[in-house]
Parts: structure tokens; sequence; C-alpha cells
């Protein structure tokens, strides 16, 4: 329990100094709120925070490095779209905000699909179909906007929240921006595997594989020098044994 816990905070401690500001400043918002007697805003920022860590707490018990950058994101973007969209009132202060909470979301969870396949190839990028790859990405991520349409319903009809906004418009165009989000995201991962890895979206999904060497072993073990590291590594561990 003391190592998990351990693990716990040296992930949290390697995370960018931005992505503790903005935990700070929801905790901060919080207790605000509570001493305010806004109760309502309080639950939110502090459900914000907690969402927010989710991301960290799976990585440890899936034993996954996730990247300070693509944590940040995360982080961002779950107080976009819950703190400042619903407490701050920017979905309706900002016409475009919605569309950009919708379109990063789809792509990001079109790369997390790209991802989640890949690693099932153990990062074989010529094993590993580059259009079905990227495909099941691109369903995933509309997969998770459709989801999220439906539970904006299902608030709306159980505790009269306005989350749909106009209703079956605000849904459709919501959809049509995952369509375009998630096929960005999709498009990222099937160029990746088509070596195309040196800038942007591409080098995020880098970053993960180098950070994750177990989940891709057949991408490590390719590259130069690593099948001789893994010769000497085997060589100590037969001396270890005799």
């Amino acid at each position: 329990m003391q190592g998990k816990s351990g693990d716990v905070t040296r992930v949290l401690r390697d995370q960018s100094y931005l992505t503790w500001a903005i935990w700070a400043v929801l905790l901060i918002m919080a207790a605000d709120a509570l001493i305010a007697g806004r109760f309502s805003v309080a639950f939110v920022a502090l459900a914000t925070l907690a969402l927010s860590l989710v991301p960290v707490i799976y990585a440890r018990w899936a034993e996954i490095h996730v990247p300070s950058s693509f944590m940040l994101l995360v982080v961002a973007f779950v107080g976009g779209t819950l703190f400042l969209g619903e407490v701050y009132d920017f979905y309706e202060r900002f016409w475009w905000w919605d569309i950009a909470m919708h379109g990063a979301s789809a792509l990001g969870f079109g790369l997390i699909g790209f991802v989640l396949v890949f690693m099932m190839f153990q990062g074989n990028r010529f094993a590993a179909p580059h259009g079905a790859v990227a495909f099941f990405g691109f369903c995933f991520g509309m997969a998770i906007g459709v989801g999220w349409e439906i539970f904006e319903f299902g608030m709306d009809q159980l505790f009269g929240l306005n989350m749909q906004k106009s209703g079956l418009n605000d849904t459709m165009g919501d959809l049509i921006v995952d369509f375009f989000g998630a096929g960005i995201g999709a498009m990222a991962g099937w160029a990746y595997l088509r070596g195309r890895h040196a800038a942007g979206l591409q080098r995020l999904i880098g970053e993960f594989i180098e950070k994750n060497p177990r989940l891709f072993q057949h991408q490590h073990q390719n590259r130069p020098g690593a099948q001789g590291k893994d010769t000497r590594q085997t060589e100590l561990e037969r001396n270890d044994a005799d």
C-alpha cells in the first residue's frame, strides 16, 4: 500500500507547473464557494478536480506512464468543460466554446483509441493494418461523443438541466464536430504508422510509446542496439542464476 501511494505521489510530482496551477485554482475556488455558501459551485469544482486526477490513479493502477503534456491537456479539458463551461457559463458567453470542447475531446479519444489498438500489436507498425487501426481510433472517438450526448439528454430529462441547449440542433452540431475531431486524431495515428512522427500529434503518440516500453515491446526491441542490450540482460540474469 505504501509503495502504491509513493508511486502516485511520484506521478503527481512529475506533472507540469501549469497542471498544478489548474489544480490549485480549483481548490481555491471550491474553498471560496464553501465559505460563501455556494455549494453547487463547490461541488462542481471538487468534481472537476477529482475527474482530472482519475488519469493519475488509473495510470498507477495499470502501470502506464502518462506524459505530462498529455496530462496537462486532460486537466485543461476537464476544467474547461465542467468548471468554466457550467459554472461560468462559457457555453453561453462564447459561441465557439462548445465546438472547441467537443472537437478537443473527440480528437483526444481518437488518439486514445488508436493507441489502444496499436498496443495489441505491441507497437509493430508493420503487422498493424494502418487503415483498420486508424478507423478503430475514429470509431472510439465517435462512440465517446455519442455517449456524452446520451448523458446530456439524461441529465436534461431527469434533473431539468439545459445541457443540450437547443436540443436536436445542438446534438447534431456536437456530433458533426466529434466526427471531424475523431477523424483528425485517427489520421494522426495513421500518419504515425506511416513513419511521419516528427511533430504535432504524432510526436505526442511517440512520447507515450517511448514512456511505455512494456506495452510496445516490438517497437523498442527493433531499435538499433536494443537486441544487444536484451542479450546482455539475459546473460546477466543467467550469471545471477548460476
